[in-house]
């Protein structure tokens, strides 16, 4: 009954999400592209597949985290169509720049029954992957009725979210318990899903595939490239501050205004989380009278510039492997935080603000090791940032423990894998 109501709802707040998808568009035109794709209307993938895999990664960095387990998949099922779905249009483009036709990208559609309906009956789907905690009442319904198997993978869920869960347990409780399998990031994790109506015997805690990072040469040789271009043979620090929201950049650059006074060689790269915010994050950085370059522009960085724009997609993973000092974003807001293993996996000193509920176990672990700073605001965040440009050998300490702890916690790839296996095998 509390599916009924939710669907019925949903349908009823259709004409304001078509609104809000319309207003989204205005900033990010991407996002009226396709549209009919979250309807469920889409061609048919043509050809004969022995299995049909279907993996839901969200956005950006859902899918980054997934590429490994994709290539995986694809190695080991190579006569296997496989589907990877996203539902924002940074996530859709890194999916195409990362794969490809090697998959067949769509879509996920609304969570209406009808688009649901469409979209597996399209696809015809032997299993349905979800990355991390992306979770609708009528999908997971409608794998159940087909007989697919919908598993969580790399599963997360704060304590905050469960409170969430838990005012709306009629509608989730079912959802939950309609989950074949849970592979949660810690025991924490998994004692929250079991709590919410997951069936304890269906979930288990394997780790966190995002620890699986594998930096390869050419990545390296990018990172390379870009530190070259911003340090232009100088010898100035180079502070990266990664995926930002609103209200963030303000006391980043409140935090930076300070640095300067100290260190007035000192590079920001300012990387706001999504692209339509790009302008107005360089709008505020000259408002501040502070000198700026694009990395859109694909300049050497001049020696007068105080602040690099990241205003392009899908280059984090090699922002981190340039700069000297990593600062996490949605952070200092209260957003969670990202993810701060990429930063660890290339041995950078990390430092992020107290919001940090998406990433507590890989934070704990950091914070354990020495390889994370975690400032409760602009007030220590400016010391914080100077201790390390001043200090190089304890910035490097800081950074080697920090991968020590990445390194430390690989392996969940492997038991991701083997569990999806056994489930194609069924």
């Amino acid at each position: 009954m509390a599916r009924f109501f939710y669907t019925l709802f949903f349908y009823l707040i259709m004409p304001l999400i078509l609104l809000r998808l319309l207003w989204r568009a205005y900033k990010a035109p991407a996002y009226v592209r396709r549209w009919s794709q979250r309807f469920g209307f889409f061609a048919k993938p043509e050809g004969n597949f022995k299995q049909v895999i279907c993996l839901h990664s969200v956005s950006v960095g859902e899918s980054i985290a997934a590429a490994p387990l994709v290539r995986k998949l694809q190695q080991l099922y190579p006569e296997a169509l496989l589907v990877v779905t996203t539902t924002t249009p940074t996530g859709s483009a890194q999916v195409i720049k990362q794969y490809g036709d090697s998959v067949f990208h769509v879509y996920l559609p609304y969570d209406l029954p009808d688009a649901i309906a469409r979209f597996l009956n399209r696809l015809q789907a032997d299993i349905f992957l979800v990355m991390e905690t992306e979770l609708w009442p009528n999908l997971i319904a409608a794998c159940n009725k087909r007989n697919i198997p919908c598993v969580l993978i790399n599963a997360r869920m704060s304590e905050k979210s469960a409170r969430g869960y838990q005012k709306f347990s009629a509608l989730s409780q079912p959802m939950m318990a309609g989950l074949r399998q849970v592979l949660a990031q810690s025991e924490a994790d998994a004692e929250r899903f079991v709590r919410l109506g997951v069936k304890p015997e269906n979930c288990h805690s394997y780790g966190n595939i995002k620890f699986d990072l594998t930096i390869g040469d050419a990545l390296r040789d990018k990172a390379a490239d870009l530190q070259q271009q911003w340090k232009n043979n100088s010898q100035r620090a180079i502070w990266l501050v990664a995926s930002t929201h609103p209200g963030e950049d303000e006391l980043v650059l409140e935090a930076f205004a300070a640095i300067l006074k100290l260190r007035p060689d000192c590079l920001l790269v300012l990387v706001p989380r999504h692209p339509e915010r790009f302008k107005p994050v360089a709008q505020l950085c000259l408002k501040q009278e502070l000198t700026l370059q694009k990395r859109s522009d694909n300049k050497i960085v001049k020696a007068n510039t105080q602040v690099l724009l990241g205003d392009t997609m899908g280059e984090m993973l090699a922002f981190y492997g340039a700069c000297d000092i990593a600062f996490v974003g949605g952070s200092l807001v209260d957003n969670g935080g990202h993810n701060m293993i990429e930063p660890a996996a290339w041995a950078k000193p990390i430092i992020t603000g107290p919001s940090d509920f998406n990433f507590s176990q890989a934070s704990a672990l950091l914070l354990k090791q020495h390889g994370l700073i975690q400032v409760g605001g602009v007030a220590e965040l400016v010391p914080a940032v100077t201790q390390l440009l001043e200090n190089p050998a304890q910035s490097a300490q800081m950074g080697q423990s920090a991968l020590a702890v990445a390194n430390a916690n690989r392996g969940a790839l492997a038991t991701t894998v083997s569990n999806i296996q056994a489930r194609l095998a069924q």
